[in-house]
């Protein structure tokens, strides 16, 4: 059976990453030419915590649920990587187990580069040791800006702020209104207050105020924003 390689959407989700479009065309070249494409269904386990890292991984299609598993027993979700962002790559430079779960969320392509061949690109690119340290600062500035957020922010503003990524990220204009942006990946309001450090009955709330200022709408197959600028409004008002 032949491999399976990446559609075009897939390709350009990968080409068009803002990390991966900064890299040099040599360098880009090098890591898709010994890169394989996997593919699973939703819910599918990726990666389990503990694993060996055995490969440096992106996201083509869908997301991929990174989570943990509390004392009790209770999956908690701690972010979704999208489409254009590549993840498993501290597992491989301090060479420990990997830390968390990673799950398929929709259907969901990832694309591999076995550690092997990671570090081979390394000897090869001094580019990107450079590029490595860049994506790693970025990753902390976004984990402080987080914590930030969750000590200074009402839950509103969080809430307002996951509603504008998740629309950057894939949101699909309405059809009969271009103005409305679906959010194509769907979350269980459990799953979205899990990301705001919240109890899902507070986000609930947040979510039904929202709604009937018109800024989005509820709908059995997930959240549409109908005024972005409105969210904005939100996070500028509630920012101290």
């Amino acid at each position: 059976m032949d491999e399976p390689i990446l559609t075009i959407a897939e390709r350009e989700a990968i080409n068009g990453g803002r990390w991966f479009s900064s890299l040099s065309p040599s360098l880009r070249h090098d890591i898709l030419r010994c890169a394989y494409v996997k593919r699973y269904k939703d819910g599918e386990l990726i990666a389990a915590r503990g694993d060996p890292p055995e490969d440096w991984i992106a996201c083509a299609k869908g997301a991929v649920r990174v989570s943990s598993t509390s004392i009790t027993g209770k999956q908690i979700t701690l972010t979704y990587v999208e489409p254009g962002i590549w993840f498993g790559d501290v597992a491989i430079f301090d060479g420990d187990r990997r830390t968390h779960d990673a799950y398929a969320h929709g259907e969901t392509t990832i694309l591999c580069v076995a550690k092997a061949d990671f570090k081979k690109i390394l000897s090869t690119h001094a580019e990107l040791y450079d590029a490595m340290l860049r994506l790693h600062a970025r990753r902390i500035r976004q984990l402080f800006g987080l914590v930030e957020d969750l000590n200074t922010l009402p839950l509103r503003a969080r809430l307002a702020k996951q509603l504008l990524h998740l629309v950057r990220s894939y949101g699909v204009p309405q059809l009969a209104d271009g103005r409305e942006m679906r959010i194509g990946l769907h979350l269980a309001q459990e799953e979205l207050a899990q990301l705001l450090g919240a109890s899902r009955q507070r986000v609930n709330q947040e979510l039904k105020a929202m709604e009937r200022e018109d800024v989005i709408r509820i709908e059995p197959g997930g959240l549409v924003v109908r005024n972005r600028d409105a969210l904005m409004r939100i996070v500028e008002t509630d920012n101290p």
